[in-house]
């Protein structure tokens, strides 16, 4: 196998600083790791990383190497990938396969490159390491003891493959932990998609309609923070139960057709394609903003944008316009990629904290439990869960009662 594939070591030096900047801001990992590197719990194994590659990612993957293990990284997504920790990681002697701004196709060689260590341990964010080794890779699920996966998408398509019978190795839902979806889904979204937005735009937020599609974990956190800038919140749902809890959160409560011609911002979090389509956009405000904050970048369909538009352009960085007939300029950010990871550094250190002190814990579970588990998806253990709360109260100086 290849032993790296990146843009350029000679960054190597800033990506090591801002890894080490966010390991003194992570201190449930800083625990983990000193325990493992006395216990090496994952000597002899090998570990495959492929989360969005930024500081907080290269620090997870350095810890697996601290804990005895042979780790191969890649980029869930290569806008977000930072060439300058991708090198860092590969100064320290991992394998890393990812560059900033490859092709789709590039990408997912990156991730089969990745994939040529033959791992035991997959750490994934979306599925695309499950889907290509049960879709193309059927030679190494036989060295595969299980995998953790990070976000909703992901644990939607672990959950059908296990409902349809085809999923080939256990999966531990990280996603579904409430050390994730409180901490990192709610409290890290809501701050990580208004850094994102804000320091793209230059614009100011209050006094402006928001439109949030999808009311779950992620857009409720959008949402209140939102209100906290001081804008107007429209939230539009398919889910009942979902609308009822926008409503008494304060928001309004609206079919996305009556919203599209009322919002100046608008932010997709649905994990669905083409929520934001052809039926909306000549609605929309000229001059406003479209993000998406899913998983993957298909909830803007762009391709439907591009072919309406008589002009686009860049505006400026990340932002794209696209000019209709009617004279208004739609402005796209990140290409309609993660606008927190795509525009911003991502979620904060001390959200991903918890969120992957949760993947190294379960991925040490499943080293150790892997031959009683079935195949199948699988909730966090309680005790993990317990354990990274209060890992993290020390962290914060905080005492509770027994």
């Amino acid at each position: 196998m290849k032993k790296s594939i990146i843009a350029n070591l000679d960054l190597a030096l800033e990506g090591k600083r801002k890894i080490d900047w966010v390991r003194r801001n992570m201190p449930i990992l800083r625990q983990i790791e000193s325990e493992y590197e006395i216990e090496k719990p994952f000597k002899g194994l090998k570990v495959l990383v492929c989360i969005h590659l930024e500081a907080k990612t290269a620090y997870l993957a350095k810890i697996f190497a601290a804990g005895g293990a042979d780790v191969s990284v890649t980029g869930s997504n290569s806008q977000s990938t930072k060439d300058d920790v991708a090198a860092a990681l590969a100064s320290d002697g991992l394998h890393v396969y990812a560059k900033q701004g490859v092709s789709e196709e590039e990408l997912f060689d990156n991730m089969n490159h990745a994939l040529d260590i033959q791992p035991n341990i997959i750490i994934d964010d979306g599925g695309d390491i499950v889907e290509i080794l049960h879709e193309k890779r059927y030679e190494l699920l036989k060295n595969v003891f299980g995998a953790c996966e990070e976000t909703t998408t992901g644990v939607a398509r672990a959950k059908e493959r296990a409902n349809n019978g085809t999923l080939k190795f256990p999966i531990m839902l990280i996603n579904e932990a409430e050390c994730k979806y409180i901490f990192d889904n709610y409290h890290g979204t809501g701050q990580s998609v208004w850094d994102g937005v804000m320091r793209t735009t230059n614009l100011v937020i209050a006094g402006k309609t928001v439109v949030i599609v999808g009311f779950g974990w992620c857009g409720k956190g959008i949402a209140d923070r939102a209100k906290g800038l001081g804008a107007n919140v429209i939230v539009c749902e398919i889910d009942p139960i979902k609308a009822i809890d926008a409503s008494m959160h304060g928001c309004r409560v609206m079919p996305l057709a009556d919203a599209s011609a009322l919002g100046d911002i608008f932010i997709t979090v649905t994990g669905k394609k083409n929520v934001l389509g052809k039926n909306h956009f000549p609605l929309m405000k000229n001059g406003v903003i479209l993000a998406n904050a899913g998983h993957f970048n298909t909830e803007i369909n762009l391709p439907a944008l591009e072919s309406m538009a008589i002009e686009n352009k860049c505006l400026r960085e990340n932002i794209v316009g696209y000019k209709l007939e009617n004279g208004h300029w739609l402005n796209v950010l990140g290409g309609g990629n993660l606008v927190n990871i795509a525009c911003g550094d991502g979620h904060p250190a001390e959200i991903m904290d918890t969120s992957f002190a949760l993947q190294a814990l379960s991925a040490e579970y499943l080293s150790k439990n892997f031959t009683k588990l079935k195949t199948d998806v699988y909730t966090i253990p309680k005790e993990i869960d317990q354990e990274v709360a209060h890992l993290r109260l020390t962290g914060m100086g905080v005492q509770i009662d027994n």
